[in-house]
């Protein structure tokens, strides 16, 4: 439990620096980067305006963590807003402190990005490339990155500072470990089977028209630049393929391996390692008399490879520490080395299987290079046609036509789906919720959609459904089991307040129980981390106020399902730190130092808002 309190950082650098990074480049930047506009900002930070594409930038970007869960879209938006908020607050602040991140500190930061890297080396076309197909300048990115990091400081500033005091720690295992002696009974949901009246009926309806709407659906036109089909088009000759094997023979090629034993000499407590080396000599001279596996089970430090003749298995190089690894290579199968330091100690090494380099043969992987070859060739006119699919259908807002017809790709159309849900192209998040922007739902083509890194997207609305109310006479069905669910969950509501109040007056709990016909149970010393009862009923305990001058605690808690708890809590015992937590008390001090230390971060953040001068005009909900 006690690792637990929290295992990752929530603080605003992780989330910049996510945005930074990702890949398509969506980012939506801490300060508005494009020119000027006649465009009315949405929110204002201290002179500063956001402008409605920042706006839903920030809801795209924020909304992909939550990809696949069920989350209320307003709360979503409210959320990105407020992320937005925060963050060019402390940039603001951060930047009026007088901290900068030198240039060189930021690019050096880009080169170690895996994204710009190819073969495990910084690409400056690969660089270019995306950063042209984002109408980005490099010098942007890198004032990015700049902006990320010196807000990473400035958190880390205050986290480093945070410790837990000795009280901090009593205080914590005092209430982390609390018990408490409970009795409870369970109210279960007894079905109510007595149709309810049409005036009843009638009146749910409309109490609760909104829960019996047809979803919002469209349908959309697309059109889909895709680097794998590009590729496809891309023609060859075996002469070209066969350039392209030679040239990355390597990818093509298992390295070579080879499989060793070791007689290790270990460093002693004393540190004398003349010592070790001429034992390590001493047996390599045994060799001429013993065989090696012999010697290894005799005097081999390594106790787990002793019995197998000091067998390590087969290896790669690169896979052994570089002293070893140089020594081993230059062994030929069944010889010997001299003594080898390695962090470890002295090595006897010995070379028992050899399985070379193998290269598969051109023809066997001839469909594997020729889609490489064309991949590699297509990706110029990849982001050429990206950029001109962006311009064009950006000057032509009113159709697809005409951008399809310039750069030679077919429109491509969609069956009708919903913002939450949608087959084929609408099975992307992020389509779905373009197509459901204001802008497309006013007849203009999106902006360019990025899938992964080699697919664009541009679409239209083709059709639009609009949400109706459905008509009494269709939801009556499910309105009658909606009205008996909610009155039997009510019947066992008034039951449990009924016994709470009667508990709370004196009344003996095992009277009731027999009165009800219920069972009551029992639990001394519960703990937090129980496994007894559903959580919401453990966290309400534990959340409950402490028995007063003896007089226990009574409250009602109600699952989803229906069923209510009555529980009464009789007594209530502090924690103490455990033998396992004292075990682990260096970590828990960590732990809660770093949980002081964000809640420490969070104050200072809600304290630079509660003094910036922000102003919110319009927030629209695409």
């Amino acid at each position: 439990m006690l690792l637990k309190i929290r295992e990752k950082s929530q603080g605003v650098f992780a989330w910049i620096i996510l945005i930074v990074i990702c890949v398509p480049f969506a980012l939506w930047g801490i300060q508005n980067y494009i020119g000027g506009t006649s465009e009315n900002a949405i929110v204002v930070v201290n002179g500063k305006e956001f402008f409605q594409n920042d706006v839903n930038k920030a809801y795209q970007q924020y909304s992909q963590n939550f990809t696949g869960m069920n989350v209320d879209e307003t709360t979503l938006r409210q959320q990105a807003m407020l992320k937005l908020v925060k963050d060019e607050v402390l940039l603001q602040h951060v930047y009026a402190e007088g901290l900068m991140i030198p240039d060189e500190d930021a690019k050096k930061f880009i080169k170690s990005l895996d994204y710009f890297k190819v073969d495990g080396k910084f690409d400056k076309k690969q660089y270019k490339n995306l950063l042209n197909s984002q109408r980005i300048s490099s010098a942007q990115f890198v004032q990015r990155i700049k902006q990320a990091q010196v807000m990473e400081q400035y958190q880390s500033s205050i986290l480093a500072t945070s410790f837990a005091t000795a009280n901090d720690i009593k205080l914590f295992f005092k209430i982390q470990n609390q018990q408490r002696d409970i009795e409870y009974l369970k109210i279960p949901v007894t079905p109510i089977t007595d149709i309810p009246s049409d005036e009843a009926i009638n009146s749910y309806y409309q109490q609760h028209q909104n829960s019996y709407k047809t979803t919002q659906q469209v349908s959309i036109e697309y059109i889909s630049l895709s680097l794998d089909d590009l590729a496809q088009k891309i023609t060859v000759t075996d002469e070209q393929l066969i350039n392209f094997y030679q040239n990355h023979k390597d990818i093509y090629s298992t390295k070579e391996r080879r499989k060793i034993s070791h007689i290790l000499f270990s460093f002693g407590k004393d540190g004398n390692d003349e010592a070790i080396l001429a034992k390590a000599q001493a047996t390599q001279k045994q060799l001429l008399t013993k065989t090696f596996e012999t010697l290894a089970a005799e005097v081999s430090d390594d106790t787990g490879t002793a019995k197998k003749g000091g067998d390590l298995g087969l290896f790669e190089i690169g896979g052994l520490e570089k002293s070893l690894e140089d020594a081993v290579s230059l062994l030929k199968l069944g010889e010997v080395s001299v003594p080898v330091k390695s962090s470890f100690g002295y090595h006897l090494l010995k070379v028992t299987e050899l399985i070379p380099v193998k290269t598969k043969s051109f023809d066997s992987v001839k469909a594997e290079v020729m889609k490489a070859f064309q991949r590699k060739e297509a990706e110029n006119s990849f982001y050429e046609m990206a950029e001109r699919l962006a311009d064009i259908s950006y000057e032509n807002p009113d159709n697809l036509t005409t951008t399809a017809d310039a750069i030679g790709i077919d429109i491509e159309k969609s069956e009708l789906f919903s913002k939450d849900k949608g087959d084929g192209i609408a099975n992307e998040a992020v389509i779905r919720a373009t197509a459901f922007s204001e802008d497309v739902l006013a007849g203009n083509n999106s902006e360019s959609i990025e899938l992964g890194t080699d697919r664009v997207i541009v679409l239209r609305m083709l059709q639009h459904q609009s949400e109706n109310i459905r008509p009494l006479a269709k939801v009556k069905p499910q309105i009658i089991i909606s009205l008996l669910k909610e009155q039997a969950q009510q019947q066992a509501a008034n039951i449990a307040t009924e016994i709470k109040e009667q508990l709370l007056n004196g009344k003996d709990i095992k009277a009731i129980t027999l009165e009800k016909t219920l069972e009551t149970k029992i639990i001394i010393a519960l703990v937090r981390n129980n496994k007894e009862l559903p959580w919401q009923i453990n966290q309400a305990i534990f959340k409950a106020a402490k028995p007063i001058d003896d007089k226990a605690t009574v409250l009602t808690v109600a699952l989803e399902t229906g069923e209510q708890y009555v529980i009464r809590i009789n007594k209530v015992t502090d924690g103490i730190m455990s033998e396992n937590d004292k075990k682990q008390l260096k970590l828990a001090k960590m732990n809660i130092a770093k949980v002081l230390g964000e809640s420490s971060f969070d104050a200072v953040l809600n304290s630079l808002q509660a003094n910036a001068n922000i102003v919110v005009k319009q927030v629209n909900n695409e």
